[in-house]
This record gives structure tokens, sequence and C-alpha cells, in this order.
């Protein structure tokens, strides 16, 4: 009877390994949903369900579906005084500020969103609060408003709410690295033990965790603990950040769990937020940081856009100096050209690709003229930040000769490039070089 039963729960979706459908690849480099790979194509849209109304919400993602996106990053209680400064129907989301009495009409905007976001085919990847809920800083308003106990009763009452929605990812953390000598990560274990007793345990649930800049990420203070399925960096807002070279690290750290760059450099931010001196950031610094952190062994990637992650929009409260209005910087370049690294990486199996910069002899550089590669079964890529020539050992891949082709990332035009023999070493020179340059070997197994 208990295996009829069992069957019968399947068979009607209640309970599949992971709630969701999410889960951690049998090989525990990348995620899957309902047991087939899914690509992490994510933007940084923090405030939506704090600054948009609905009309305006369907718009944006439904561009972003348009444009290739597959997950929209956002936060429930969200950065810019999201306990006292009202949503765009004028509801705040806890009573009093207390995190076990939430305001229904906050969270029924909250509904729709993610329900909305389902319709266009878009994961929510959830945040339940910004990390200044937990300690004030210089960078959040606060006001701190939770403990380990309230906030396990927090993770369990919203993921029971959101239990049944099939398009969320929870991730915690907010932009917060936990301080030492604080019950910041204790709080934080809590959440997560909230969310995951919701949903009927760690195995059914997929958790991750949003930090500021540092060495190893998330895994620096949870890669051991029960609920915490993928390391996840943030690049910061300065150019060439090496984020790919930790990330080439974490992807090596045992046990296994993937890993992403969840917020690497945006477009149209101030450079280390010195506008002033240094300018603000272009479509090149964006893919490059992409491209060199999916090429070091990312899952996935995610875009960020500094007029968009605030909604910058007449009357709101401005940060940091954004330059245009939000649906305007939807349309930035480096927003159109995220589809041609999604269209590469779905062009192979998605849960075969593994980073190998033994395959070309160029594989130290630094950031601002790197040179990164990755292969599978049948193909080699190759990234090169200013077009700048490289060597590419040879025989590493299956094939007795090989078709190469340039992708142009700034336009996904393709160029042929010849057949080669798949052995010895070969050199390989881009079509343009310098500043912008940036191109993409491919060489795939031809017979």
């Amino acid at each position: 009877m208990k295996n009829f039963v069992w069957v019968f729960l399947i068979f009607l979706g209640v309970n599949s390994a992971y709630a969701q459908g999410f889960e951690v690849s049998q090989n525990a480099r990348y995620i899957t949903k309902d047991k087939q790979p899914f690509l992490w194509v994510g933007d940084t849209a923090w405030e939506l369900l704090h600054a948009l109304d609905r009309d305006s919400a369907t718009y944006y993602l439904k561009r972003r579906a348009e444009q290739g996106f597959t997950v929209i990053q956002t936060v429930v209680l969200a950065e810019l005084d999201g306990l006292h400064t009202p949503n765009a129907y004028g509801n705040t989301p806890l009573h009093n500020d207390d995190p076990n009495s939430p305001n229904e009409a906050y969270f029924a905007h909250v509904d729709f969103v993610i329900d909305k976001a389902a319709e266009f085919g878009l994961i929510i990847g959830l945040l339940p609060t910004w990390g200044d809920k937990i300690f004030k800083d210089k960078w959040g308003t606060g006001p701190e408003i939770f403990n380990p106990e309230n906030a396990r009763k927090y993770g369990f009452w919203i993921g029971n709410r959101y239990k049944n929605r099939k398009n969320i990812i929870w991730i915690l953390g907010g932009d917060r690295n936990p301080r030492p000598s604080t019950q910041d990560k204790e709080i934080w274990n809590a959440m997560a033990a909230g969310l995951a007793e919701a949903y009927g345990g760690n195995d059914k649930v997929l958790i991750g965790y949003h930090p500021q800049p540092n060495k190893e990420g998330a895994s620096e203070w949870f890669h051991n603990e029960p609920w915490f399925d993928f390391n996840m960096f943030q690049t910061g807002h300065c150019r060439d950040n090496e984020v790919y070279d930790l990330i080439g690290k974490s992807y090596k750290r045992q046990p296994t769990k993937p890993v992403i760059d969840g917020e690497p450099i945006y477009e149209d931010h101030p450079v280390c937020f010195n506008a002033k001196d240094l300018g603000t950031t272009n479509a090149y610094d964006v893919r490059k940081s992409l491209y060199l952190d999916v090429f070091a062994g990312a899952f996935g990637f995610t875009y960020g856009c500094h007029d968009i992650w605030q909604f910058h929009r007449p009357g709101a409260t401005l940060v940091n100096g954004p330059h245009i209005f939000w649906k305007q910087a939807m349309e930035l370049p480096a927003a159109n050209q995220v589809k041609f690294l999604k269209k590469i990486l779905e062009s192979q199996p998605l849960l075969e690709r593994a980073p190998d910069q033994t395959l070309i002899l160029e594989n130290n550089l630094p950031a601002h003229d790197r040179v990164q590669a990755t292969q599978g079964k049948d193909y080699i890529w190759v990234y090169s930040a200013v077009g700048k020539s490289f060597t590419v050992v040879l025989g590493k891949i299956s094939g007795t000769n090989l078709k190469a082709k340039w992708l142009n990332p700034r336009n996904g035009e393709i160029k042929e490039a010849g057949d080669y023999k798949n052995q010895g070493k070969q050199k390989f020179m881009p079509p343009t070089s310098g500043y912008g340059q940036d191109w993409v070997l491919i060489l795939e197994k031809k017979y």
C-alpha cells in the first residue's frame, strides 16, 4: 500500500526528488530541471518586487524572456528601505517589522510576479531577504529584524507559501558575508532549515547563497552545510577582477558542487564606484566577465545592469548615479548579446562541458588579455579577450579532423576558419584584435 501511495504522489507531481523539479546533476557540476539540463542565464532585478507595478513587471519579464534570459534574481524584503518604503501599491511586506507577521497584500503582488514569470518560462532566483535585515552596514538601511528563531519560522513560512510553484530557486545571503563572532551564520542556517522543512527535507529544495566579493564565494561559510547546493560568487564592479580563477578553484573543491558568478560586473555602472576618474562600464566589460567565468567552469551566468537592478524611474531615489531609465536600459548592448553565449552553450550537451587550460599554451595571461579554454567530448572553445593569438594543443577530443569557426560575441556572427588535423599544436589568429575585439574559437569534430 505504501508503494502505491508513493507512485500515486509521483504521478501527481507532488513529491518528485526536488519539489521544484530542480536538482544538482549527477556529476555535481550543473543543475537540471525535471531531469533535463537547465542553463542559468540570469538577470539581477533586485528591486523588481518592490519597485514595479504589475504592468511594468509584466513588460520587464516579457522582454527578458524574449532576450533569452532564463532566471530573474530578485528579493522579497528588498534592499532600498524595503521594510518601510511601500511597493507600487502602497504595501510594506511586514507588520511592525516582524518577519513572522507578513502583510498578505504585499505578498499577493509577489505571487503575481512569480506566476507571471512562469507564464513567460522564467525561473525566479528568489532571495527571502536582503542581507541588511541580518546586519546593517554602510550599504544598507536595515533595520536588523532577524535572529535564529524567527529566521527559521520565516524560512518555513515563505517556503510553505511557494513550495508548489515550480519556477523558484532559493538564494540566501543578499549581498552580505557572515561576520565572525556573530549569529549571522546561525541565522542563515536557520532560514535554510525552515525552507527545507517546508519542502520536506534538504533533498527536495535547491538553495544557494549570494555573498559579497570574496575569495571562496559562499563556500567559505557553507560548503559543507546540508542545504547548500551550489556555490555563488560576486565579481563586484571593478574591471578585470580575476573571478574566473576563483571559479576554477571552486570547481576543484571537494565535495564537488556547481559554481556560478551570481553578480558579475554590471553594464553602465560606475567603475569601482568612481565614475569621475574611471568612467562607467560597457558591454565589453560585461562580455569578458561572462565568457571567462563560464569557460572557467561556471554552470551558467548572470548579467546585471546598474539602471535595472534598482529600476531607475522618475521620482525614484538614485543609487550611485544611474544614467537612463530602466526600460531604455533593457536594450543596452550586452543585454542583447547574452543570447550569443547562451546559443553556443546550448549547441553542445550542457552537462559535459569542463574547463581545461592545458588546451592552450598561453594559459596564464592576466585578465585584460586573457585566453580561456573549455571542452567537451567533441569540441573545444577558446575565448580570447582582446583577439590575441594563441596555440591549441590538439588531440584531446574525439575525431580525426576538426572544423574551425570564429564566433563574434558582439553580434553572434560565425566566420568559417578551415579544417585541421586533430593532432599536434596549432596556432590561431582571431579575425581582429585590440580593445573590445573579443572572439571565441570553436573547434568541432568533423569526422
